[in-house]
């Protein structure tokens, strides 16, 4: 099982090294102490909304960036897990619609497309 604090420090790791700043740097800037920073990139803190947007704040990236790169990650996961189980409990797989899963778009919408820009 996957856990959602796991893949959330994973992209939040991956947004600060991308940027290549420290964790002491987005600590300062984020007014979260060191510590606490690290827990949450190793998945060993679940971070309030409040951090989170602190966070993001302090890297530039809009929170929406964040979870949306987390739920694609947990997508993923999922996926695996799913095709891992079913190979042990059956070949058919369960029709997206049977499980009341909406189909995922070719495209995702932007937010310049949600308001007409």
């Amino acid at each position: 099982m996957v856990l959602l604090r796991h893949l959330l420090g994973d992209v939040l790791r991956r947004l600060r090294q991308r940027q290549g700043r420290t964790l002491r740097e987005v600590s300062a800037d984020a007014r979260v102490s060191l510590g606490y920073l690290s827990e949450v990139e190793r998945g060993q803190k679940e971070a309030s909304s409040e951090l989170l947007s602190s966070i993001c704040g302090a890297l530039g990236v809009p929170l929406s960036q964040v979870l949306r790169e987390v739920s694609d990650q947990l997508a993923l996961a999922e996926l695996q897990e799913a095709a891992l189980l079913g190979d042990a409990v059956t070949s058919d797989p369960v029709p997206a619609q049977d499980l009341g899963i909406e189909p995922v778009p070719d495209r995702v919408p932007q937010v310049a497309d949600m308001v007409g820009v």
